[in-house]
């Protein structure tokens, strides 16, 4: 199990600490996505949240953290919602509603999504490990369904094909992020998610 990596605060409220570090996030994606991470500082992610940069100090330590509490942000809500579905083992029906869960949630968290890959780079080797370890446990759970499909005689895939598909549905979904600015003209989130099922489905032999 991976080491998670921690963001030291020095309020004890844990309700208020999610409050505050949750201004924090919908503040950092969009300075971040309008600046970069580098050329935004923690003045301006203060005055974006809407509080002090005292304030912001309480609740973590450096720039840094902010992105980091970004990216984690994602796999928290990614595995809240695709860890339930994943008991559907055995189904490529059970396989079409965690696609579609999945992205719902990318279509809620584009902005997250953008910024994580574009500046992940910026975290420190502890943080970043941990992020890349969460990418992977997502990809994860795609596999668990996709051998629950294959023992139930559903798909037929070999255990590579088994892992390279779960990384192309974790990829997949994510293009909504990545190209929603030419697939948003075109094609509504319900479309791009069905187009996307059949396509996968088809190359697996449905």
């Amino acid at each position: 199990m991976e080491k998670k990596h921690k963001v030291l605060t020095s309020i004890k409220d844990e309700s208020l600490v999610e409050k505050r570090r949750h201004q924090m996030i919908r503040a950092a994606v969009t300075l971040f996505k309008q600046k970069g991470f580098h050329r935004t500082t923690t003045r301006e992610i203060a005055k974006e949240a809407g509080f002090s940069i005292g304030t912001l100090y309480e609740y973590i330590r450096t720039k840094e953290d902010v992105l980091y509490l970004v990216c984690d942000s994602i796999y928290h809500e990614v595995h809240n919602k695709l860890s339930k579905i994943s008991l559907q083992n055995g189904t490529t029906e059970g396989l079409k509603t965690a696609i579609r869960h999945y992205y719902g949630v990318i279509d809620d968290m584009q902005d997250e999504f953008v910024v994580m890959y574009q500046e992940t780079k910026s975290l420190p080797k502890s943080a970043l490990q941990y992020v890349l370890t969460k990418e992977l446990e997502m990809v994860e759970i795609f596999k668990k369904i996709l051998v629950g499909c294959k023992q139930a005689g559903e798909l037929e895939l070999t255990d590579a094909q088994v892992n390279l598909y779960a990384h192309t549905l974790v990829v997949q979904g994510q293009m909504w992020a990545f190209r929603r600015w030419a697939l948003g003209k075109e094609y509504s989130l319900e479309q791009f998610t069905e187009l996307q099922i059949h396509f996968v489905l088809k190359g697996m032999g449905q």
